[in-house]
């Protein structure tokens, strides 16, 4: 789904693409959409992120310039138009190319900004890359490796920055997005390594963090905070120059803060450092209703989910059709109870209500079945009816069965099930390997639901040779 905005972060991002022979076409265009997806959330500008790419092929080749595209529809549309080049896998020649364009004014590098490079791999690289990696890394630039082929665990930590657990990853091109979330949180600490940033956002607060400017002799900070749509409302903090963080709370939900953090030095003079804060939408219970373990007389209900902001819970239930209704009450912090005293073979309405301390009331409902009386199926009995055949038989359930349902689970071979009417009692299973253990499964089939099933385990004998037959050792 699309990814909440990150505009507090401020950094030259360098992705150093593969595009020499060794790659395939689906590998190449798997590695573009991850890209596209790790930065997708970025806002782009000259004050917020800048992104380039460098081709790793027989001569390096810069594919777009970092300043060139600003906002994340035509930068996903340049990422979507890069062609592969085909060629030799020439990367340490592409690593020195990538050292003079990050720090270039002709490739719109910035001065005094992070410098992130991401390189991914398939692990093969023709010339060598420890110096021009070293030089990279030496110069401040944080070195992030993606390997999708096997690669040289060793060669390529000694590469990544440290430590390699944070800046190298090892994943097949299909699983790309699972390393996605973690990979751009890691590239968003060293770019807001020296801004002012927000975390630990949730409905109602956020923890605002920056870096180490004053000390407690030097000075204090000032913090000044207000809803972008009201500013008027502006709020102020004061904390000594000790302190890197500080937790704001009571905060309206889905509301954007307009945040200045103001260094109070009588030894330097600090700018101001602004950042915007979005607060997350009020979380919502039960935003889940699950039924459970039902029975004849009773069912268990669950719900997430569980909110300070709640008081209790109010659960209505009654039997579909009809009018009548009673209701439970449960403490705000319990996430679940079993209603009781419930006619069998029966469908509920089940309506579960959170009382919020604001006094608003939130409901959410499902339906839940009970059991028939007596549901089960008794005696599972087995027939042996020939090579690789079984009979099962069983007793019949109680209530109004309105059929069976078979399933046999084999040890080789694919799973079956068959439905059979409610006056047959017995199937033929056929297809059971000799040697094997198969598991068999009978329920009962009710109008609203299945009854339990009663499930055994039976094991075919291995084959043996012909009766009559006698093994004779020539002379």
């Amino acid at each position: 789904g699309p990814q909440p905005s990150i505009s507090n972060s401020e950094g030259d991002l360098l992705f150093l693409l593969d595009s020499s022979g060794s790659v395939s076409y689906y590998e190449f265009s798997r590695v573009k959409e991850f890209m596209w997806d790790l930065v997708q959330p970025f806002s782009f500008g000259p004050k917020d992120v800048q992104t380039s790419i460098i081709h790793i092929s027989t001569t390096p080749t810069m594919e777009f310039p970092f300043d060139r595209y600003l906002s994340s529809g035509t930068l996903q549309q340049a990422i979507r138009d890069t062609q592969q080049l085909m060629g030799d896998t020439n990367t340490g020649k592409a690593l020195s190319y990538a050292k003079e364009k990050l720090f270039s004014d002709e490739a719109g590098a910035r001065p005094d900004v992070p410098k992130v490079l991401v390189w991914v791999t398939d692990g093969f690289s023709t010339d060598d890359i420890s110096e021009p990696m070293q030089l990279l890394k030496d110069m401040g630039v944080t070195v992030f490796i993606v390997s999708t082929g096997r690669g040289n665990y060793l060669e390529l930590s000694a590469a990544a920055s440290q430590p390699p657990e944070k800046h190298l990853h090892f994943v097949d091109v299909d699983d790309l997005p699972i390393i996605t979330t973690e990979l751009r949180d890691a590239i968003l600490d060293v770019m807001q390594a020296n801004r002012l940033h927000a975390v630990d956002i949730t409905s109602s607060s956020f923890r605002l963090t920056w870096p180490k400017l004053l000390s407690q002799e030097t000075g204090y900070y000032t913090l000044e905070y207000a809803p972008i749509d009201d500013l008027a409302r502006k709020r102020t903090k004061q904390v000594s120059g000790a302190h890197t963080s500080l937790l704001l709370s009571n905060l309206a939900p889905e509301t954007t803060y307009e945040v200045a953090l103001v260094p109070e030095s009588n030894v330097h003079y600090f700018p101001p450092q602004t950042t915007r804060v979005t607060t997350l939408a009020e979380e919502i219970s039960p935003a889940q209703v699950l039924i459970s373990e039902s029975a004849p007389h009773s069912f268990h209900v669950s719900w997430a989910p569980t909110l300070d902001s709640v008081i209790s819970y109010q659960i209505l239930y009654g039997p579909l059709p009809g009018n009548s209704a009673k209701l439970l009450e449960v403490d705000g912090k319990s996430n679940s109870t079993v209603v009781e005293n419930l006619a069998p073979n029966t469908t509920y309405l089940v309506t579960v209500t959170a009382v919020y301390k604001s006094g608003k009331e939130k409901s959410l409902s499902a339906k839940a079945c009970t059991q028939e009386e007596g549901s089960k199926v008794r005696h599972l009995r087995f027939e042996d009816m020939g090579p690789n055949t079984l009979k099962a038989s069983w007793d019949s359930a109680d209530g109004k069965v309105l059929g069976y349902r078979v399933r046999c689970r084999r040890q080789s071979g694919p799973s079956s099930v068959l439905s059979v009417s409610p006056q047959i009692h017995s199937v033929l299973l056929t297809d059971l390997a000799s040697g094997t253990t198969n598991k068999v499964c009978v329920k009962p089939v009710y109008k609203n639901q299945a009854g339990k099933g009663l499930c055994r385990m039976v094991h075919m004998q291995p084959a043996t040779e012909a009766q009559g037959y006698k093994h004779r050792q020539r002379a």
